[in-house]
C-alpha cells in the first residue's frame, strides 16, 4: 500500500504552471471555520513579524551609517581604500611588472627616436639656412 502510495506523490519541486494552478485554487471551502480563524490569525501574526523586522533593519542600518560616520567611513572613502588596494595588487602581479618594464623600454627607445629625428631635422633646416 505504501508502494503505492508513494508512487502517486511527486517529488519534483513545482513548476511556474504547476504554481499558477495551486494560486488559483479555492481551498477555502475545504477548511472549516475553525481553520480559517487559525490561518487568518496566523497569516496576522507574520505580517506583524515582518513588519517588526523591516523596523529593526532599517534601525540596525542607520545606527551602521551613524558608526561609519563617526569613524570617518563613507562610500567614497571605501571607494578609494577599494581602489587603491585593487591597484596594488595588480602591482605585484608578474604580468603588470614584465608588461610595465616592456613598456618602460619600448618608451625610452621611442624617446630616443625622436630625439634622433629631432636632431637631424635641426640639421637638415641649419643646412638648407646656409645654402
Amino acid at each position: 500500500m505504501e508502494a503505492q502510495a508513494q508512487g502517486l506523490l511527486e517529488t519534483e519541486p513545482l513548476q511556474g504552471r504547476d504554481e499558477d494552478a495551486v494560486a488559483s485554487a479555492d481551498f477555502s471551502s475545504m477548511l472549516s471555520e475553525e481553520e480559517k480563524q487559525e490561518l487568518k490569525a496566523e497569516l496576522v501574526q507574520l505580517e506583524d513579524e515582518i513588519t517588526t523586522l523591516r523596523q529593526v533593519l532599517s534601525a540596525k542600518e542607520r545606527h551602521l551609517v551613524e558608526i561609519k560616520q563617526k569613524l570617518g567611513m563613507n562610500l567614497m572613502n571605501e571607494l578609494k581604500q577599494n581602489f587603491s588596494k585593487s591597484w596594488h595588487d595588480m602591482q605585484t602581479t608578474t604580468a603588470y611588472k614584465k608588461t610595465h618594464e616592456t613598456l618602460s623600454h619600448a618608451g625610452q627607445k621611442a624617446t630616443a627616436a625622436f630625439s634622433n629625428v629631432g636632431t637631424a631635422i635641426s640639421k637638415k633646416f641649419g643646412d638648407m639656412r646656409r645654402k
